[in-house]
């Protein structure tokens, strides 16, 4: 048996490591006992140690605390929590459940025990070096954003890596992320998670469903085993995933790469009434959750089960928190919110905004240099795009819909397209933000691939065991003449040419442009829109098909240094809609088949644009004018150009429509009009 000394300890939160011992802190309000449980491994069913709190010396105001001198790191541990079970007052404590620390940074792996099948782990985060680990700190506007999923990635036995869906594996393959030139990889959730919580099988295959995606997070401070390179249930005494995220970091930002994380702070793993006691629920289920007037059920604004209360001070104080951890402490260099909505409501499930833990994340003096990306909206019904407070960037919903809605050739979207395409003004412009608060998208993990939208009309989620009613309806894709793969050379070249101008107006567009993973190599989900559950080849990256889509592949690649290269593409500031320099025209000006006479009308399906390199205030040296002309009609159009002044010609960068759709040694345009063929889009550049 171990002995430690139990002193009253301090009321900071969590398990932290001093010099003599550990400090152990935990809230609760409504808790009659208090107990702290440690074990010597991970898999012990039975504690090595357990100390009683007495409430009299070891609780300052709704804070449990001791400090057990002579321990030291490496250690596991838990609480047993009792009080009252009453629905009534929304209460759900259980003293035959170990119950994880909200702060533990490290949380194991399930094991075979009833009563503690999962522990924390006490970890020094003093024992890391940061040192030599420098945030690229790269702004925000010259940011190009890659999602992605970490075992995803790499778990096909051909993407050749040694430690294949890993945070090693990701590391043997950032020459791929560097060489596409992309800023910053977006990492779907790493918080710890349950694979297993997924119930059901795959109809087809008959395989087990797993929660691959891990949008269900069971901590909010430990980096998930799940992606560990080595037996997971063997975490070591730092905690073996701990350090390889760490190394994953350094690596990346070896080479300039930022991390972003997708965070999950709106809902958790416990689910609903019917789901497990973890953590949140046993410790003070009526303080941590939204409950409805009968508080035996949860408010559920996530569409998971529960809905965190993100209005609550000492939630919020958790949630800040662990930002700064991860900010702070593991070098990170931003997140991106899921279902962020929820965080701006009250605990009545109003929306607040600006005041709410939106402004005070935002306001944050530890986090003012993160970048903080928000999903604006919830499965309640909430859509805030647009109106979160000032720091905050967004994911634009609206760009996605209209963009794939024009390049489908719907009617009446040119409007909207050419609001889009200045950073959407209309949603960004207030609240003293900038167009690179627009964070543009095609394609993400929730819905179709990029292939997959230019392949299928309709989702096909069988796979996924619900009938094939869950992800979403209304997807504005396009087969192009077959649902499906398809061997007819014609649809398959029309389907690249329409990936290719979704990647152009991505580029081209004021904001900050994010990727999926695998849309570089057209990577296909069989039209599974909703793939959360499915770890399998049809998730995995298949990376035989960098090879078969080089083209798409070298497109992407070239878009991306394309819009590297201009500074004219990514503004500080809106379009002011004035000619500065004085050539004859306007920082941006809109062009149809007539120059200067753009077509605005609900039956158009083109538009043409000029971005003057000169007229910006934030460029010291004048960039190229650029021309761009979209044209998503079935037929070809001829468009005039605008005339260059002292002495400057166009220049032909892209069309993609032919072979050659990206020159690297642009060609001079002659003639004063140039032909668009159908579905296709050109760039040409002054010099």
């Amino acid at each position: 048996m171990n002995k430690f000394i139990a002193r009253p300890g301090i009321y900071f939160m969590g398990a932290i490591v001093l010099d003599a011992g550990v400090n152990f802190g935990i809230f609760s309000r409504n808790a009659t006992e208090m107990t702290l449980q440690i074990f010597e491994h991970s898999d012990d069913c039975e504690p090595c140690f357990s100390y009683k709190l007495d409430k009299n010396i070891n609780k300052t105001g709704d804070i449990w605390h001791v400090y057990l001198e002579g321990m030291d790191e490496g250690y596991y541990y838990g609480w047993i929590v009792d009080g009252p079970f009453d629905m009534k007052l929304g209460h759900r404590f259980s003293s035959d459940k170990l119950l994880i620390d909200p702060y533990a940074k490290c949380i194991t792996p399930k094991n075979g025990c009833p009563k503690s099948p999962r522990k924390g782990l006490i970890l020094d985060t003093r024992t890391y070096n940061w040192s030599e680990d420098m945030k690229p700190k790269n702004e925000f506007r010259d940011s190009i954003i890659y999602e992605m999923h970490i075992r995803l990635f790499t778990a096909n036995k051909n993407s050749g890596v040694t430690h294949p869906g890993t945070y090693k594996g990701l590391i043997e393959k950032i020459d791929h992320l560097k060489d596409l030139g992309i800023t910053a990889v977006q990492l779907l959730p790493i918080f710890e998670f349950d694979e297993e919580d997924v119930v059901g099988t795959n109809p087809i295959t008959g395989e087990k469903l797993k929660n691959v995606w891990g949008y269900n997070p069971i901590g909010f401070y430990a980096p998930t085993s799940n992606y560990l390179s080595g037996d997971r249930k063997v975490l070591g005494k730092l905690g073996g995933h701990v350090v390889e995220f760490r190394q994953l970091v350094e690596a990346l930002h070896r080479v300039g790469i930022e991390v972003i994380l997708d965070v999950v702070f709106n809902h958790t793993g416990e689910g609903n009434e019917m789901g497990p006691i973890i953590s949140f629920k046993g410790l003070d289920n009526s303080v941590y959750y939204i409950l409805e007037k009968n508080k035996m059920y949860y408010s559920n604004y996530s569409g998971t089960g529960n809905t965190v209360n993100c209005s609550h001070t000492v939630v919020k104080e958790l949630i800040i928190n662990s930002l700064r951890y991860w900010y702070g402490q593991l070098n990170v260099d931003g997140f991106r919110f899921d279902l962020a909505a929820i965080l701006g409501r009250d605990s009545t499930g109003k929306w607040i905004g600006d005041l709410s833990l939106l402004k005070d994340i935002a306001d944050d003096p530890v986090l003012s240099g993160a970048k903080l990306i928000a999903e604006g909206w919830d499965a309640a019904g909430g859509y805030y795009l647009g109106e979160f407070p000032c720091g905050w960037a967004e994911l634009n919903g609206k760009f996605r819909d209209t963009i794939r809605r024009f390049v489908r050739g719907d009617m009446g979207q040119v409007q909207d397209l050419a609001t889009r395409l200045v950073g959407s003004p209309d949603l960004f412009r207030k609240f003293g933000r900038r167009p690179y608060h627009s964070i543009n998208f095609v394609t993400s993990h929730d819905g179709f691939t990029m292939w997959d939208l230019v392949s299928y009309n309709k989702k096909h989620n069988h796979a996924n065991g619900e009938y094939n009613k869950d992800g979403e309806n209304h997807n504005n894709s396009y087969n192009h003449g077959i649902e499906g793969d398809t061997l007819d050379p014609t649809i398959i070249k029309l389907r690249k040419r329409q990936m290719k101008n979704y990647l152009v107006i991505l580029m081209l567009s004021q904001g900050v442009p994010m990727i999926l993973m695998g849309d570089e190599m057209a990577k296909t989900q069989q039209g599974n829109n909703n793939a959360y559950c499915q770890d399998n080849e049809m998730n995995w990256i298949n990376w035989d098909r960098l090879g078969e889509f080089r083209d798409i592949y070298r497109f992407m690649k070239n878009m991306i240094a394309f819009r590297k290269d201009h500074q004219a593409l990514k503004r500080a500031h809106f379009f002011t809609d004035t000619d500065i320099d004085g050539d004859g025209y306007k920082d941006i000006t809109w062009h149809g088949i007539r120059a200067c006479t753009p077509d605005w009308s609900h039956y158009s399906k083109s538009i043409a644009f000029m971005i003057d390199g000169g007229d910006t205030r934030e460029i010291q040296e004048e960039d190229n004018d650029i021309y761009v002309a979209l044209n998503s009609y079935h037929e070809p159009l001829i468009f005039e150009l605008p005339i260059l002044k002292n002495g400057k010609k166009w220049y032909r960068v892209v069309d993609t429509y032919l072979e050659d759709d990206f020159l690297e040694d642009p060609i001079i345009v002659k003639r004063k009009k140039h032909l668009v063929h159908p579905k296709s889009s050109i760039i040409l550049i002054s010099k």
